[in-house]
Parts: C-alpha cells; sequence; structure tokens
C-alpha cells in the first residue's frame, strides 16, 4: 500500500510558512507583495480560479489586485493595462488567466509582461532560465510537484523518471526539473509507440497527460513513485485523474490523489513565486 503524498497537508504548511515570511517583508520593507491578475471574459472555471487566488492572497497577507474586463476587451487595452502594472511598483506578480478570448493572442500576452513579474514563469526568459539552471521562478503546477517529492524525502539522485506529456506548462518544465534533481529522464507523448514500455522501468512516473485512466496499475513497477497531475472527468462524471488510483495504489511507493494531491500545491507556487518576486524588487 503506498503512502499518500497529501497536497492539501503540505501546501497548508508552505502557505504558513509563507505568511510568516510575508510579516517579516512588510517590517522590513514597509510594504506587502501584491499580485494582479486579469480575467478577460466570463469563464466560470476561470472565475473560480480567480477567486482561489485572492483567497490565498488573503491567507498569506499579499495585497491582491484584480481585474476583471469584459469578453469584447481588445488586445490592445488588455496590452496597455499590463504595461501599466509592469511600471506599478505595488505590483510584483502579473498573471493573465487563461484562457483568453478568441481574439486574444496569448503568446503575445505572456510576452507582454516583463519577466521579472511574470510569476506564471512562462516568459520565453524565465522558460531560458529553467533551461540553465538558473532561474528565479518556475511554473507553479511543476514547482508544487518538486515541492511535493522534497516534503516527502522522495530520493531523485540517480532515479529514472518518466513524463507523460510535452506541454509548455507541465511537461516540459518538469522533465528540465527532474534533470536538475539527477533524473535520468524519459518524456512520452501522444506518439510514443508504447507508452507502458516506458513506465514499467521507471521509479518515478509523472502523468500529466489529461487522459482520465490512462495510467493502469500493469504500467508501473512495485515501489515506484506515481504522481498524477491530471483533472478529468471519468465516464460516469466523476472527477479523477490520469490514473487509475486503486490499481496503482497498490503497487507503488507514494502516489498522489486526485483531488487533494498536485492541485492544491498550485496556487500555492504562485504565492511563492509572488513573494520572491516582491524580494527580488526590494533588493534592487
Amino acid at each position: 500500500m503506498a503512502i499518500i503524498m497529501d497536497g492539501k497537508a503540505t501546501s497548508a504548511k508552505v502557505r504558513a510558512d509563507l505568511a510568516q515570511k510575508t510579516i517579516e517583508f512588510k517590517e522590513k520593507y514597509g510594504y506587502a507583495p501584491g499580485l494582479a491578475v486579469i480575467i478577460v471574459g466570463e469563464d466560470p472555471a476561470s472565475q473560480i480560479y480567480v477567486r482561489n487566488k485572492k483567497k490565498a492572497c488573503e491567507e498569506v497577507g499579499y495585497n491582491s489586485f484584480e481585474y476583471a474586463l469584459p469578453e469584447k476587451t481588445t488586445e490592445e487595452e488588455l496590452l496597455k493595462l499590463i504595461d501599466e502594472l509592469n511600471s506599478d511598483k505595488k505590483v510584483h506578480g502579473i498573471l493573465v488567466q487563461s484562457p483568453t478570448p478568441r481574439h486574444i493572442d496569448e503568446k503575445k500576452i505572456q510576452l507582454a509582461i516583463r519577466p521579472e513579474k511574470d510569476v506564471d514563469a512562462f516568459h520565453p526568459v524565465n522558460v531560458g532560465k529553467i533551461m540553465i539552471g538558473d532561474y528565479d521562478f518556475v511554473p507553479c503546477t511543476p514547482a508544487g510537484i518538486t515541492e511535493l517529492l522534497d516534503e516527502y524525502g522522495i530520493e531523485t539522485c540517480g532515479k529514472s523518471c518518466v513524463v507523460i506529456g510535452r506541454s509548455d506548462i507541465v511537461g516540459k518544465p518538469m522533465a528540465m526539473l527532474m534533470l536538475h534533481k539527477n533524473c535520468t529522464v524519459t518524456v512520452c507523448h501522444s506518439r510514443t509507440p508504447d507508452v507502458a514500455k516506458v513506465t514499467k522501468e521507471a521509479d518515478i512516473v509523472i502523468s500529466a497527460v489529461g487522459k482520465a485512466d490512462f495510467v493502469k496499475g500493469d504500467m508501473i513497477k512495485e515501489g515506484a513513485v506515481v504522481i498524477d497531475v491530471g483533472m478529468n472527468r471519468n465516464s460516469q462524471g466523476k472527477l479523477c485523474g490520469d490514473v487509475v488510483y486503486d490499481e496503482c495504489e497498490k503497487k507503488a511507493a507514494y502516489i498522489t490523489p486526485v483531488p487533494g494531491g498536485v492541485g492544491p500545491m498550485t496556487i500555492t507556487m504562485l504565492m511563492k513565486n509572488t513573494l520572491k518576486s516582491a524580494q527580488l524588487f526590494a533588493e534592487k
């Protein structure tokens, strides 16, 4: 039976630490870190995420700046707001909630945010820094996963790690972080002919493919660490991950549940990135 990697408990621990560090930051510099979140349109899921980010800011003591823009907001208007926030000394992190309406080029928006305020770590400058291992920010989901691995004392040096999925947000940066943690990393994706053949040999399996019940028990070896990034609905409409939990939990040494595993860590890492940004600005 696997040890369950509790993302809720780990997230609460990290947030408590951030709250204390924020008190110390405010005592030293006289102001709180500030996070600006921009949402364009009325996407219900995005609205929930924005509310959760605002709640997290309150919990750790940050200033939260929310900009809810109508669906018809032009790309030029959004870029103008970002430019203003780039220059605002009260704002240390800028996040544009995805997805944006179709008429807005998300790549152009990513480029418009100053790398020093890019707490999502999507800007090419920050992506490049991750590549060479000299980074200030890491995308929040991969950062949350490494935090969980550290919290549970999981040895990575010399271990084999398979990352399933090659997205810019999770798969690619996750692979680089595991390389920096001295793993031998393999990335599987939609063109990999036999994913199971690869995962069966892995000490650590990180699935970020976005397909319900993709990783089955016969795809992992005894004693593996299984990290489930997926957030899906199965045929019964029940929330689930990429991993068939009941099967893999019997074989794995450690496993993350869905919900309650990687998910709670993501916004917490956004808070951690924001404090880091504020510290960098304060030290200039």
